[in-house]
């Protein structure tokens, strides 16, 4: 179908905006918007300019004989700081801070507006390990999951505290909480194959017990963890039960005591 230049340029970035981290055919766009695919690769170089000024990440094409080209969430410094320093700022509010050392932040997480780009700086931190699953824990780690694992273009895996019919046969481990319990967590046998990289996305983490538990399912599964991501990462205990992780945001204390946000350097 005829279209033109402006109309074009307006409906493949929608399709590399729709499908981050998906390979599209070049030489399907070129067949579909009826002009030659040496037009189409500069329609490509255009897009590619846009959203890297917009500092969304960059189009990565295949010159090979799929001739294909994705969306790699790359996010610019200035609009990663921009955007966690505000929200930064909304979570550092005095009616959001909890006893023990917590915060309520689960608006946050549950509204797409913030989850959307979250999920883009969990994938741009992530994305040069070609991870094949992201592994999260109910329940309000799953919108931040959903959105990593749609930017990074792959499925999501939920580890579960109960076994629940509809997910069918599961793999159940046992670790220990904070608390010194041992609680038990469930993953089903169908979203997780041996021999697949698995990033783990957590909301957050005090001590680190359940990004530990998703670490033990994986290496029950066969997995391969090649990164754990957090929103919010207490500063107290120093000592994680994960030994490597990346967070989003730091909770820690002022210098009056109260707990405050702040954006992970």
């Amino acid at each position: 179908m005829k279209s033109s230049r402006t109309e074009r340029l307006i409906r493949m970035a929608s399709r590399f905006l729709i499908s981050p981290s998906r390979q599209l055919s070049l030489t399907g766009m070129s067949e579909q918007f009826e002009v030659s695919k040496t037009v189409i690769s500069d329609d490509v170089t255009i897009i590619d300019q846009a959203f890297r000024e917009e500092g969304l990440g960059g189009i990565h094409v295949d010159r090979g004989r799929s001739g294909g080209a994705f969306l790699r969430p790359e996010l610019s410094i200035q609009y990663r700081k921009s955007f966690l320093e505000s929200i930064a700022n909304i979570l550092s509010t005095g009616d959001r801070i909890l006893p023990g050392m917590l915060i309520h932040y689960s608006d946050i997480l549950f509204n797409p507006r913030y989850a959307g780009p979250l999920g883009y700086a969990l994938a741009s931190d992530f994305s040069g390990r070609n991870p094949d699953v992201v592994m999260t824990s109910e329940v309000k780690g799953i919108p931040l999951a959903i959105f990593t694992a749609h930017a990074l273009g792959i499925p999501m895996a939920v580890c579960r505290f109960r076994n629940r019919p509809s997910d069918g046969p599961a793999v159940a481990v046992h670790y220990p909480s904070g608390s010194g319990d041992v609680r038990t967590m469930f993953m089903g046998t169908r979203f997780l194959s041996a021999g697949e990289k698995v990033l783990v996305i957590d909301d957050f983490m005090r001590g680190g017990s359940t990004a530990a538990g998703m670490l033990l399912v994986a290496k029950e599964f066969g997995a391969e963890v090649v990164g754990t991501g957090i929103f919010i990462a207490a500063s107290e205990p120093v000592k994680k039960a994960v030994s490597e992780y990346c967070s989003l945001l730091r909770l820690e204390r002022g210098t009056d005591g109260v707990p405050i946000v702040k954006v992970q350097q």
